[in-house]
This record gives structure tokens, C-alpha cells and sequence, in this order.
């Protein structure tokens, strides 16, 4: 039986038009740190040519040596600046800080890890293998919604996000701002991308993290 996280792990659906605040549960990833446009960001196309070879060399792995077979799951990323206006009305990308993350199941290990690291080293074309990690992620209580369309118009969202409902539902923001990338830029029209928006809040007046 392959065992897919988007369907189990509730906090990867949220609904369109409406935000929503919830839980959700402590995970595992693969990540890598960068800075700059990631559009143009040497550094941050790096780092897909090297999270998704490890990723899946983790996929095989698991189903060949572990008889545990999953579905890859959708790149995530973690996001933030000193200026947070970058994101919404000044939306200046060469300004932003990212932690780009590919959520991997709780069995598999650090050993696991190097084994799928040398995997992909083998193959060439991975080259931010040293800057990979693995590392959990305790987000806890966010908001989220579901986000159609251009990445680029995600600007109004967040600052109805920020500025409206968590002040109005007497909570701030904790953590960084996180994105799921449930659809393939390379397949999927720009007004179709579905995008999962989450910010890490907490109750107004609590010391911030």
C-alpha cells in the first residue's frame, strides 16, 4: 500500500476564498536555505536540482530496502524578509529569504539520508548536496487558505492575511510565512496554480517566537 500524505495529513487541503485557522501536526523535511528572486536566483535553482533527486532516491529507497512505499510530496517553502512589505505592496523578490522543503515520512533516518545523498551524488546534477538537510518542523497553530492563480497575485491575499484577519481574530504572526506548491509550474497555467498560503500565528500579546 503506498501511503500518501496529501490525502493523511489533513493541513494539506484548506479552503478557497476563506481563511481558515488549524493545527498542524509536527513534520519532517529535506531543506535547503537560500536568498534572493527565485527567479533568478542561481542559488535557489540549485536547490530544486538537488532536493527532488534526493527526494525520490528517498521514495525508492523506502520501497526497495524498507517495503514502505509514499508519494513524493509537492515542494514547500518557507519564506520571510526584515521588510515584510517585500511580499505584499512592495513585492521586491531580491529581498526575500527562503527555505525551500520537501516533506519526508517520520521512518526515514539520517541513514537513510546519506544513503539517498550518495545516490544522487552518483548521478551528478545535484549540486547544493552540502546544504541539504533533514529537519522537523513544529509550525503548531497557522492560518491558511487556498490561493488560484499567478504566484505574482498572491499580494492582496497576504495582505488581507496580515493586516485584516489575524488582527481581527486577535492573533499575530510567529514563524515564516509558508507556501505549498501543489501544482507544476511546468504543466499548469499560471491562473490554475493551486497554492496552500499558511502564516504561524499565535494569540496577541504572547511572547513571539
Amino acid at each position: 500500500m503506498k501511503s500518501d500524505f496529501k490525502k493523511q495529513v489533513p493541513t494539506y487541503t484548506a479552503p478557497r476564498g476563506s481563511f481558515e485557522i488549524v493545527t498542524v501536526p509536527p513534520l519532517q523535511f529535506l531543506m535547503i536555505d537560500g536568498h534572493g528572486d527565485p527567479n533568478s536566483a542561481q542559488s535557489y535553482a540549485d536547490a530544486l536540482a538537488t532536493l527532488f533527486p534526493v527526494a525520490y532516491a528517498l521514495k525508492f529507497f523506502s520501497k526497495r530496502e524498507l517495503d514502505r512505499d509514499y508519494t513524493v510530496m509537492p515542494l514547500e517553502a518557507l519564506w520571510w524578509a526584515d521588510d515584510m512589505t517585500s511580499f505584499t505592496s512592495a513585492r521586491d523578490k531580491s529581498q526575500w529569504s527562503w527555505t525551500l522543503l520537501n516533506m519526508v515520512p517520520d521512518w526515514i533516518t539520517a541513514e537513510h539520508l546519506d544513503a539517498a545523498r550518495r545516490n544522487a551524488a552518483s548521478r551528478g546534477g545535484a549540486p547544493s548536496l552540502d546544504a541539504l538537510r533533514p529537519e522537523a518542523l513544529e509550525e503548531g497553530q497557522v492560518v491558511q487558505t487556498l490561493h488560484i492563480g499567478s504566484y505574482d497575485d498572491e499580494a492582496p491575499v497576504l495582505d488581507a492575511l496580515h493586516h485584516e484577519f489575524i488582527p481581527a481574530h486577535a492573533l499575530q504572526m510567529t514563524g515564516r510565512h509558508h507556501e505549498i506548491y501543489l501544482s507544476d509550474p511546468r504543466r499548469t497555467a499560471s491562473d490554475k496554480l493551486r497554492t496552500i498560503l499558511r502564516q504561524p500565528v499565535s494569540p496577541a500579546g504572547e511572547p513571539s517566537q
